[in-house]
């Protein structure tokens, strides 16, 4: 016969009390459940709910390592938690509120969501009636989603009791992290937004919680997947009261009826705050004051090192480009000075020195210029005719002095030889050499030298002027290389009356290039800044005829000062008629003769593409010799005008000559900081095709006819 167990009573007894506590006051937890990658669970941040309040029962998901559920919009891919709850008569449930999101890039895709873990709060609203004394168990189906590199549905059905009490009770253990949840997630902080449609959606936002603040990594979540492409890069611009956010349209703003508005978070210096956007033009004060610095993410040391060494290769071909002719025509003669003497070396040396210390100053400024707000790329000083006019006037009296109507370069180099040796004379020569051959190459974009430069204009300044100085280093060298091996200079002449002869045939590239940037001028300053540089032109000529007449005088032994003054004020009058203000520039875009073309503009170019036009966009300048070069040898034909015609590819001209902020942001938005730049849009509204720098009619034909086809 079996005796009972005399521990029966005192179990019976603590059952008895645990369940009077439960009633008096504690939330009975169902054990959580584990479904298989994520365990999860019902927590409330009361122990006992009074009658008409309100108590927040969270989900929460404890997710494996390395796995993640998602956020209300998951992204390009996934699905949102859902929780379907089954409650008493008369109690209510709200909406999740969810916790800030977190980007969870899948290249190419991106998603939103969590890892590690995360409370999903849900407001419970208990009836008046509710009667106190008695326990509610409240009941939800969670589904969700939970992915690695693959993805497994998951779900649990869950539930917790609470007591109902005379007055609400915090939790112990939850009332803290819940209200912490509550508070982290994003809310209305009286922010005004628009979104401006075009090619990239411009997402202008301005408001106190964005004046003055660290914008770096600010980041956009749409509510609706459907309204921007996740994956693509979303662009900051500052703005004094506010940010500008360029972000790629999804098919909700690709089609012929935009919404609406577009909803969102916006995470900016690590807060989390809704944004409502409606369509309109961009906001003052949103934008002008450049990217911020720590903007773009910092890139691996191959990228890198792949952008340093495409830039080098660029500054190497560079050489080889039409607008550097000229001046590497004026190193040939120094060369040739100095090829038999033992300063060779050092003069190679001073013209890297000038190339690399050019370059560098022009990059600062182009970075300072961003920074600012301003919407400048490679190139940027040529798009102003003041530069223009004072290069095309250096051009010439470089000319003249090539053709021996003065000697003031001569001059120089004998007060150097007189300071530092005849023999290591024209170091400074050979600097300016380099300072003049940067000048002029800017406008030119030789191939692998437009991605590195459009590379280097993300990055932070230090690897921004490295790469800069890449790109100069390989400018200079070849002839820097040259000045160092003995050998090959051996085989160029002595000098003697033949350098004379050379030198008079070498002042011809010079005028030529004089005449270039003349004309190029004409195109930004009309035909009033024209006639005035036509006339600062011949005062220059004029001062370096007489200049070189007072030379002459000196040597002869007269008295030359008369006409040194006259000389000095001619330039002057040429000066301030080269900076004499301008006129109107001339309409119209700088287009081939044998293509109609349309104006850039982002609007059109949106609407041709949502017709299914196929687009030939073509940045260019008429600084920009490469564009110049393709215009006339590969568009300007007619194989190239007859394939337009017959494939009806509209040819849309963004003309750079004179700035254009427009046209500076849709070359960034490309990676692109200069051009040329040739854009081909097919029909089917994909992603446009790249055309090289350097275009055939055999290059444009076949590409025109594969965006048709």
């Amino acid at each position: 016969m079996n005796r009972p167990s005399r521990l029966h009573p005192l179990i019976f007894f603590l059952a008895l009390a645990s369940a009077i506590c439960g009633l008096a006051g504690g939330a009975v937890l169902a054990a959580p459940v584990n479904s298989g990658h994520v365990q999860v669970e019902l927590v409330a941040d009361q122990a006992a709910v009074a009658p008409g309040g309100v108590v927040h029962v969270a989900l929460r998901q404890q997710i494996a390592p390395s796995w993640h559920t998602y956020w209300r919009n998951p992204g390009d891919s996934g699905q949102a938690t859902t929780l379907a709850w089954t409650l008493p008569k008369g109690w209510s449930a709200g909406d999740i509120v969810w916790a800030p999101p977190k980007k969870l890039p899948l290249p190419p895709l991106m998603d939103y969501g969590y890892e590690g873990g995360v409370l999903l709060p849900v407001a419970i609203t208990a009836p008046k009636d509710a009667a106190v004394g008695q326990s509610v168990t409240l009941k939800a189906r969670a589904d969700y989603l939970v992915c690695q590199q693959v993805c497994v549905p998951e779900g649990a059905d869950l539930s917790i009791t609470l007591p109902v009490a005379g007055a609400a009770t915090p939790d112990p253990a939850w009332a803290a992290p819940i209200k912490a949840a509550l508070d982290a997630a994003p809310k209305p902080a009286g922010l005004t937004a628009s979104v401006t449609p075009s090619t990239l959606l411009k997402l202008s936002i301005t408001g106190p919680a964005v004046t003055g603040a660290d914008v770096a990594g600010a980041y956009f979540f749409p509510y609706d997947s459907s309204d921007i492409d996740h994956a693509q890069a979303q662009t900051i611009e500052r703005g004094p009261q506010g940010l500008t956010l360029s972000l790629a349209p999804g098919v909700a703003f690709k089609g012929a009826k935009p919404p609406a508005a577009m909803d969102g978070v916006l995470s900016v210096s690590g807060k989390f705050v809704e944004v409502h956007a409606t369509p309109g033009p961009p906001l003052a004060g949103a934008s002008g004051l450049g990217a911020p610095a720590a903007a773009a993410a910092p890139a691996d040391v191959t990228a890198i090192l792949i952008a340093i060494g495409s830039a080098f290769v660029g500054g190497l071909i560079l050489n080889l480009m039409p607008c550097v002719f000229p001046i590497l025509s004026m190193k040939a003669i120094a060369l040739a000075r100095h090829a038999h003497g033992r300063s060779a070396g050092l003069h190679g040396v001073a013209f890297l020195g000038g190339v690399t210390a050019t370059f560098l100053a022009l990059a600062g400024a182009l970075i300072a210029a961003r920074a600012a707000g301003q919407a400048v790329g490679w190139g940027f000083q040529l798009q102003s005719p003041a530069v223009v006019a004072g290069l095309a006037l250096v051009m010439l009296l470089t000319a003249l002095n090539l053709s021996g109507v003065f000697e003031v370069g001569e001059s120089l180099q004998a007060a150097a030889g007189e300071a530092g040796g005849a023999d290591n004379g024209g170091l400074w020569g050979s600097a300016l050499t380099g300072v003049l051959a940067v000048a002029v190459a800017a406008p030119c974009t030789a191939p692998f030298m437009a991605p590195a430069i459009g590379f280097a204009l993300t990055q932070g300044p230090v690897i921004a002027l490295a790469i800069f100085l890449s790109l100069g280093v390989g400018l200079a060298a070849p002839f820097t290389a040259l000045a160092f091996a003995p050998v090959l200079l051996k085989l160029l002449p002595r000098p003697g009356a033949w350098m004379d002869t050379l030198k008079g045939v070498l002042a011809f590239p010079m005028y030529g290039a004089a005449a270039w940037l003349v004309w190029v001028f004409s195109q930004q300053a009309g035909t009033l800044g024209l006639a005035a540089l036509m006339a600062a032109a011949v005062f220059a000529g004029f001062a370096a005829w007489l200049y070189g007449k007072a030379q002459s005088a000196r040597i002869a032994g007269g008295k030359p000062w008369a006409r040194f003054g006259v000389a000095g004020v001619s330039m002057a009058i040429a000066l301030v008629l080269a900076f004499f203000p301008q006129g109107e520039a001339p309409s119209g875009t700088a287009t081939p003769g044998g293509i109609a073309s349309v104006p850039f503009s982002t609007a059109k170019l949106d609407a041709l593409r949502a017709g299914g036009t196929p687009v030939l966009l073509d940045f260019t300048a008429a600084w920009c010799v490469t564009c110049q070069v393709n215009e006339r040898v590969a568009l300007d034909t007619p194989q190239v005008a007859d394939a337009f015609r017959k494939t009806g590819v509209v040819y849309m001209v963004g003309d750079w000559t004179n700035r254009d902020a427009a046209i500076a942001q849709f070359l960034t938005a490309n990676g692109r900081a200069g051009v040329p730049l040739y854009l081909l849009y097919g029909k089917g509204g994909a992603a446009p095709v790249t055309l090289p720098q350097i275009l055939t009619p055999g290059i444009v034909v076949d590409a025109v006819n594969k965006a048709a086809g």
